[in-house]
């Protein structure tokens, strides 16, 4: 095997580091750049707060990995919400990570502005009694569902 196969499957592997404070991932990011991401409280904080919704799941919205992460992404999808994503299962210390800072034990975990909804159990919940609608109005997003029921009532009305 020569020295350039060598350091070719060396760069696509992640790599990381873990210290008492801070776990630090570095991700091949493109052909050459190499991006490093931080699992500690600030560098969550980040990533909760990169988007009005963000979902930390098994998986990726297009093959979830287990059947609550699926539920999770049909129910963000028939709101029709844009949403960011995690996969914890690229990373063992991004799921540890994640799961210490919400004190939450489960995957998927579901974040609204910021702020920490619960899992899959909680986010069928509000959107069975509606208040799934009313979380995601008050960041400026408003529901397919809710599109739809007023096209529709205005349909009727004429």
């Amino acid at each position: 095997m020569s020295i350039s196969t060598i350091t070719r499957n060396i760069l696509r592997r992640t790599i990381t580091f873990s210290n008492n404070n801070t776990n630090l991932i570095w991700i091949r990011n493109g052909s050459t750049n190499i991006q490093q991401q931080s699992f500690d409280n600030d560098g969550l904080t980040k990533m909760v707060k990169s988007d009005k919704v963000v979902v930390f799941m098994k998986g990726v919205p297009e093959a979830p990995k287990c059947g609550f992460s699926n539920a999770v992404v049909q129910v963000l999808r028939m709101h029709g919400v844009p949403f960011q994503s995690h996969n914890v299962l690229d990373s063992e210390e991004l799921r540890k990570a994640i799961k210490d800072f919400t004190s939450w034990p489960t995957i998927p975990q579901i974040f609204i502005d910021g702020e920490f909804i619960g899992g899959c159990d909680i986010l069928l919940e509000k959107h069975q009694n509606g208040e799934l609608i009313e979380d995601l109005m008050k960041v400026g997003i408003k529901s397919q569902i809710l599109k739809d029921s007023e096209t529709s009532s205005s349909d009727t009305s004429n």
